[in-house]
């Protein structure tokens, strides 16, 4: 678990402007680590974690959008059922509230990055931290070996 800066990205909702504005991510190599979409009539608004977030910064100037910069927790979860559930149900225990949340995907067996927009940030912290894993334990240190489904065959 660690503290990230998320931004909110206001665009305007015409075709394309997604396009245009992920392409300039991917030029000034900067990684998505999780992103979600909302929308309205008039505009979009991403909200994103990235790497590294001075050059994010300078890209949204750059390309002169309106943004803000939120705290956020991410979290390193197991891809399994419940997991997200475990760490939202000891947030409630502890009367925080979560304003929102997002999740990126995993690959079976993998990771998934949680994100978390809570009311206290330090407190979850504290009640996340203690005693409580958010990444599965491992029995055995086996390299996964991922393999094409073309080599299957």
């Amino acid at each position: 678990m660690r503290l990230e800066t998320q931004y909110s990205i206001f665009m305007v909702n015409k075709p394309g402007v997604l396009a245009q504005v992920l392409g300039e991510f991917a030029h000034a190599k900067i990684n998505i680590v999780a992103l979600t979409m909302v929308d309205t009539v008039e505009h979009g608004v991403m909200r994103l974690v990235a790497t590294p977030g001075a050059k994010v910064k300078k890209m949204l100037d750059r390309l002169n959008l309106q943004y803000g910069e939120t705290d956020i927790l991410c979290l390193n979860l197991s891809n399994k059922a419940g997991a997200l559930a475990d760490v939202t149900q000891k947030l409630a225990k502890a009367h925080i509230n979560i304003t929102y949340a997002y999740c990126t995907a995993g690959a079976r067996g993998g990771r998934t990055t949680g994100i978390l927009k809570v009311a206290d940030v330090k407190k979850a912290m504290k009640i996340l931290g203690k005693g409580t894993s958010t990444t599965a334990p491992t029995k055995n240190k086996k390299k996964v070996v991922r393999r094409s489904p073309a080599s299957n065959r």
